[in-house]
């Protein structure tokens, strides 16, 4: 179910962007963005999403002897203290924390004044961070097969020989709990308010507890979680500092190519930090 939330919520929440919505003039905004440049950055994650996605139901499950051969001590020891960890209820308090957030962000982004005035500006970055984290995770996950934690024991019922159950790498619900970007377009429309430390507080406590859910219910991993938290906020961070406007603080991507000190060709982006 978590390969589809962000791609569905986002659709339910926000209609294609079109010009008028980058053309939004109704409030002053720290951010910039050009429908010419949004527009095929939003269709080409969404297209790397679907590939990935294709490449997830294309794997295959374990069978039984597979599972009968499954080895504890064959998990990396950071991980192992939560080999055969199995919860229903853990499983659907982070359903519930992961689609809530998903949810609320946006909607509690709506209630701040400073942010209303260009909502459908904010909106659009919401789709390309969620739609730019959905990329990233079902590109791995339809490429690496990991087994989750309760296939260590006896628990799971006919989701053990699914192939749901090979997609513990990486945590896809903590990745996906998008509290940092509703953190940082806090921050970027009202840099002088007093609740900021309590904003990036809980953008920062409800990924953790979504990643406590996953291990206690035998879903995720350690590592997996500590990835899927490093993914989601930095797309939620990077985001919207990659569309900051000229002269304000933010990041700056730029293509550079070069020769280096042994004479070979290179090229790349160049990110800055603008001051």
């Amino acid at each position: 179910m978590e390969l589809f939330c962000s791609l569905a919520l986002s659709g339910a929440l926000f209609p294609a962007p079109g010009p008028a919505v980058f053309a939004q003039q109704q409030a002053s905004s720290p951010y910039h963005a050009r429908f010419l440049v949004d527009a095929p950055i939003t269709l080409g994650l969404g297209a790397v999403s679907g590939l990935g996605l294709h490449l997830v139901q294309q794997k295959h499950g374990l069978s039984t002897t597979e599972l009968a051969a499954l080895n504890k001590n064959d998990v990396p020891g950071f991980d192992r203290f939560s080999v055969g960890y199995y919860s229903e209820t853990a499983q659907t308090t982070s359903d519930f924390l992961c689609y809530g957030a998903l949810v609320a962000a946006p909607a509690l982004l709506a209630l701040n004044p400073a942010v209303r005035g260009r909502y459908g500006q904010v909106a659009v970055l919401y789709l390309e961070t969620l739609l730019a984290t959905d990329a990233i995770f079902t590109m791995t996950v339809g490429n690496i097969s990991r087994y989750r934690p309760y296939l260590y024991g006896p628990n799971g019922g006919d989701g053990r020989n699914g192939t749901n159950a090979t997609n513990s790498f990486f945590a896809g619900h903590t990745a996906h709990t998008a509290t940092f970007f509703a953190a940082q377009v806090f921050h970027d429309f009202n840099p002088g308010s007093r609740a900021q430390p309590y904003v990036w507080g809980a953008a920062a406590i409800i990924p953790a507890a979504v990643a406590y859910c996953r291990i206690k219910g035998g879903m995720h991993f350690l590592s997996d979680n500590i990835v899927g938290y490093a993914v989601g906020a930095t797309m939620g961070i990077v985001v919207p500092q990659l569309h900051k406007k000229a002269g304000r603080a933010g990041v700056s991507m730029l293509p550079v190519q070069g020769l280096n000190v042994n004479g070979y060709a290179y090229s790349g982006l160049l990110l800055s930090k603008r001051l």
